[in-house]
């Protein structure tokens, strides 16, 4: 099994997340190409500030798919929490019709998921574990 690995001071890792954050109440607040792409830009710039790597990103309508590297120091909530707080301000003074298709100071909803995804499949994962026992 071959890795891509990064290596810090003190440790050797590899760490790859999943974040989908989702507009408030699923409205369709991203609706235009020039919003999506701008979103896309706004996640892109505050990256190497936060420490990550993005890797891929997709917007939806109501929602926003982003796969970025991270580092063992990475503080996840706040990656998550600069990155929908930072975005909402942008959207909302630069496409002000946004306001209209939400309400209230809210551009995301409170929630949103986020997984690990490393390279390999969690059953390939569990085997090679499971092989390493002593013969």
């Amino acid at each position: 099994m071959k890795y891509n690995l990064d290596r810090g001071a003190h440790s050797v890792y590899s760490l790859h997340y999943h974040l989908v954050i989702v507009v408030k109440y699923r409205r369709r607040a991203l609706h235009s190409e020039a919003i999506r792409e701008r979103l896309k830009e706004i996640i892109m710039q505050l990256s190497e500030n936060l420490g990550i790597e993005v890797l891929a990103q997709e917007p939806g309508e109501d929602h926003h798919h982003i796969f970025f590297k991270a580092t063992p120091t990475t503080n996840l909530s706040n990656v998550v929490n600069v990155i929908k707080g930072t975005t909402a301000r942008h959207l909302r003074q630069e496409f002000p019709e946004t306001k209209a298709i939400l309400w209230g100071d809210s551009f995301w909803s409170n929630s949103y998921f986020i997984a690990t995804s490393g390279q390999v499949s969690l059953d390939v994962l569990k085997e090679y574990v499971e092989s390493q026992g002593v013969a």
